[in-house]
């Protein structure tokens, strides 16, 4: 029977361990390693410093075209969970859970989707937005159990995001959603990591050494950032709530929405603000039945009616098509 004393130690010894191997995997980082180009950074003018990091910064969207391949394909599954009654899940820890929870957060003023549609988890909860909570991103067991409270079914796409690509609370995470059939897909920047082998499809945009080592809030959270979105841009463009590149599926909450809703659909049918403001007032302050209205010249209940018949898909809408996706 071990005692009080012995279970202590053994804990001890694997605490180490895991220091250890950690350690030893962000030796292996390029976002952890050291960036000659910043060398004596400390030393250097405010000018100077700006533009380091300018030149640092110019490297990312090259880092992301590399990885155009695979952002379609999430960005197709991601349109195809949406249209069957599934979720995007976001999953991250620290500033790449912060901009997770940023993409999530502006879908529905963008694009009027519904709260539940894209979502969030962040190692830590909700305060870890403004706090750091950084202790929780080690834990496999929180990863397992804040995505297993979502319930993840095969029409969710699960997608977790990490710079290092080996932080345990996300790998975890991912790993549980794929075990229980929800597509899955990877955002990090490094190559051959636990999390790229954990999800179906992986999005590396290897932006090399940090201006500051390790600080991945900068280049890597700047990739991130992009990639997350075209990923939900990319989807919500295939779904429809897109017409040609107008916004079309804002919500019009506020002042100035309401304006932006009115220049769309001026822009969109070629006709002048009055008569804009007057189909929008029609279409119950919907930019797309106003738009279907204008486009097929048909009235508000047929408008709708076609609206639902293609889930939302504006331009299908006014073709009058099934959707076929």
């Amino acid at each position: 029977m071990l005692t009080s004393s012995t279970m202590q130690e053994t804990a001890a010894a694997q605490t180490e361990d895991r220091t250890r191997d950690q350690a030893s995997q962000l030796q292996g980082l390029t976002t952890e390693s050291r960036n000659e180009a910043s060398e004596g950074f400390d030393t250097k003018s405010a000018l100077e410093i700006a533009r380091i990091i300018n030149h640092e910064d110019a490297k990312i969207a090259c880092a992301v075209k590399k990885a155009i391949p695979e952002i379609a394909l999430v960005i197709d599954q991601v349109a195809r969970s949406l249209r069957n009654g599934g979720r995007l899940i976001y999953v991250g820890t620290g500033s790449s859970g912060r901009i997770a929870a940023l993409d999530s957060s502006e879908c529905p003023p963008t694009y009027s989707t519904a709260p539940g549609q894209v979502q969030y988890i962040m190692a830590g909860g909700p305060k870890a937005l403004a706090s750091a909570v950084e202790t929780n991103e080690d834990s496999e067991e929180l990863g397992q159990r804040d995505i297993a409270r979502r319930r993840p079914t095969r029409k969710d796409i699960v997608v977790g995001v990490s710079a290092s690509g080996r932080t345990p609370y996300v790998v975890a995470a991912v790993a549980y959603a794929r075990a229980r059939g929800a597509r899955t897909a990877a955002v990090t920047c490094n190559h051959g990591t636990p999390l790229a082998a954990a999800a179906e499809i992986a999005i590396v945009a290897e932006v090399g050494p940090e201006v500051i080592s390790g600080s991945t809030r900068m280049k890597a959270g700047s990739a991130q950032k992009m990639v997350l979105n075209m990923i939900t841009t990319g989807a919500m463009t295939r779904l429809g709530y897109v017409y040609e590149n107008l916004m079309i599926n804002v919500h019009m909450q506020n002042s100035k929405l309401v304006e932006r809703g009115i220049r769309i659909l001026m822009s969109a049918c070629k006709i002048d603000r009055a008569t804009a403001v007057e189909t929008i007032k029609c279409a119950g302050r919907s930019v797309p039945v106003a738009l279907v209205m204008l486009k097929a010249n048909v009235d508000k209940p047929e408008a709708v009616r076609r609206l639902a018949k293609s889930d939302g898909n504006v331009r299908l809408a006014i073709e009058d098509n099934v959707l076929e996706l």
